[in-house]
């Protein structure tokens, strides 16, 4: 019989350079020692972004003016059955003291972080490194020639994150494509995934794989990939992908497509709703561009994917690598 749920909120605290803040356990507690995103317990009449807010207060000394939902995990301590629940801090006011933390430290996503980390913490590292915007490729639309070029184009401004998914080349069209593809990326040092068979991927050396919403279904574990993601359009796809220990969903569609004219989308409100509370990153997918990162933020996503937005742009227009990379943190004092 599992154990009384313990609710407990815990804040990304991120600056405008994407490094987020950890502070390292001090007393007579457990896991002294271990590495944490700073929070605490929602105590009873708080809702968990009231209990963050508090707790910031109190551990931090910072006043927070904008948070946002973001993930929700669930780990069994010897100690307590804790319910966390993550939220994107990317405006305060003051500067970080540590009051119940021996140290504080600022990460750079990807980059080297302390240990040990609890145990409950340590997978939202990885979803940390997770870009913010995904360009999905359309070359079997626009030609290979083409989309290549705005492929090269947009990972020299920022781009960081590219899906490979195109239904309308043949297998032979789709490797030579797919095959250059991977190699601006790697060149970029942009995460790729592929939409095609996990063999496939895997004898071009691809680091990462995206399911589509049947093949998602159908599986039983997790493939060997690095990243691997899925299409979904219901919570029960959701759950299936966060089951298997994904490292990221699609959710869609948000407004309408001009490829599905006529379909129903789901909206912001919606949206919040099927995403709200799972452990792994969800992006929007559907009728948006990467200009609407603030609203889908908000609406608890972690970035944007899009297939004609990602590559519609002005040879004039510029397009921020921040932004890009990290969806562009707030302000922060």
């Amino acid at each position: 019989m599992r154990a009384k749920v313990v609710e407990v909120a815990a804040g990304v605290i991120t600056r405008p350079d994407g490094t987020f803040l950890l502070g390292r356990r001090a007393g007579d507690v457990p896991y002294a020692g271990y590495w944490e995103f700073p929070g605490g317990k929602v105590e009873p009449g708080e809702s968990a972004a009231q209990a963050l807010s508090r707790e910031l207060g109190e551990e931090l000394g910072i006043r927070v003016r904008h948070l946002r939902p973001w993930l929700c995990r669930e780990h069994d301590y010897e100690h307590a059955y804790v319910r966390l629940r993550f939220f994107e801090v990317t405006a305060w006011e003051g500067e970080p003291v540590g009051h119940v933390h021996d140290r504080l430290a600022w990460i750079t996503p990807g980059g080297e972080t302390p240990a040990p980390m609890l145990p409950a913490n340590g997978p939202v590292l990885k979803a940390l490194g997770l870009p913010r915007c995904m360009g999905i490729t359309q070359a079997g639309k626009v030609g290979v020639a083409q989309q290549l070029k705005a492929l090269e184009l947009s990972l020299s401004r920022g781009l960081r994150f590219v899906q490979v998914r195109e239904p309308g080349l043949d297998a032979a069209a789709y490797r030579g494509f797919a095959e250059d593809a991977l190699c601006l990326a790697a060149r970029a040092g942009a995460v790729a995934v592929l939409n095609t068979e996990p063999e496939l991927a895997q004898a071009l050396g691809a680091s990462g794989l995206h399911l589509p919403a049947r093949r998602l279904q159908a599986l039983v574990q997790r493939p060997p990939f690095r990243w691997v993601g899925a299409s979904c359009h219901t919570r029960a796809e959701l759950e299936k992908a966060a089951s298997l220990g994904l490292d990221y969903a699609l959710l869609g569609a948000v407004m309408p497509t001009a490829t599905h004219p006529g379909e129903v989308s789901l909206g912001w409100k919606e949206f919040a709703r099927l995403s709200a509370d799972l452990p792994l990153p969800v992006l929007a997918l559907g009728g948006l561009r990467f200009s609407d990162m603030e609203t889908a933020r908000n609406a608890g996503a972690h970035g944007v994917a899009a297939i004609r937005g990602a590559w519609e742009f002005r040879p004039d227009q510029e397009l921020s690598p921040l932004s890009l990379a990290s969806g562009g943190a707030a302000g922060t004092r």
